[in-house]
């Protein structure tokens, strides 16, 4: 089955090959299992087939249905955006597929949202909760995934496999990160401390941070997706 949007709507986008080395702009048109067919600025449509298409921009693809709106490239997860209002979000999240909420509108107005919203899916055999900062404007600043809590002891099992499959999702959604290291040692842990692993640079401006943290003896993984620049930390 063929996904399409009429071509008029679309908008030119650089679509990468395989490995990332060459790009080709243009706007989308359809796609199907195999292929994407792309209308270039000179008109001219060019068909692709999807096993030479970059990871981003079959995560870009997937999912797309007749009609649906075009992804926005400067999301951040799902279809969160840094400066999204509160109602934006909350609107968002309501019509995921891939996050839940716990509790009703009612709740929601006076408990905030932090850590109402979670993963419907485990990832890595954990499900993940949502933490959010916002601006003084109220808008998105800073959003936190944050997994489910385990003792010290499952560290090097379910911590582990949560944190290498989130690093995984990461790459394909944001590339390759500036800096990747081993997981963090969790002899070196303190409560409320993060210690971080990966980076990554954002499409649309900001960073994205993978590591672990403690809280009350528990240890879990953390994705911070920041407005901030964070520089990567040189190793002598």
């Amino acid at each position: 089955m063929t996904c399409a949007i009429p071509a008029l709507q679309a908008e030119d986008r650089l679509w990468k090959s395989l490995d990332g080395s060459k790009t080709i702009s243009g706007s989308y048109v359809s796609h199907d299992t195999r292929e994407v067919t792309i209308l270039q600025s000179n008109g001219k449509e060019i068909t692709v087939n999807l096993s030479n298409l970059h990871e981003q921009d079959k995560i870009w693809l997937k999912g797309m249905k007749d009609g649906d709106p075009l992804p926005d490239e400067s999301a951040i997860f799902d279809k969160l955006c840094f400066g999204d209002s509160r109602d934006e979000v909350i609107r968002k999240l309501k019509e995921s597929k891939f996050v839940e909420g716990g509790l009703d509108e009612t709740f929601i107005g006076r408990t905030g949202i932090n850590g109402i919203f979670r993963t419907k899916e485990k990832i890595g055999g954990l499900q993940c909760e949502l933490y959010f900062d916002w601006s003084p404007g109220d808008n998105l600043k800073e959003l936190t995934l944050q997994s489910q809590s385990t003792p010290r002891t499952s560290y090097n099992s379910s911590i582990k496999e949560n944190w290498e499959e989130l690093a995984k999702i990461l790459t394909m959604l944001h590339g390759t990160p500036i800096q990747a290291g081993h997981l963090p040692d969790p002899d070196q842990l303190q409560n409320d401390m993060f210690l971080g692993s990966h980076l990554w640079r954002l499409e649309g401006g900001g960073s994205a941070l993978l590591g672990t943290s403690m809280q009350s003896g528990k240890c879990m993984v953390v994705v911070r997706f920041t407005t901030e620049r964070i520089d990567p930390v040189r190793v002598p």
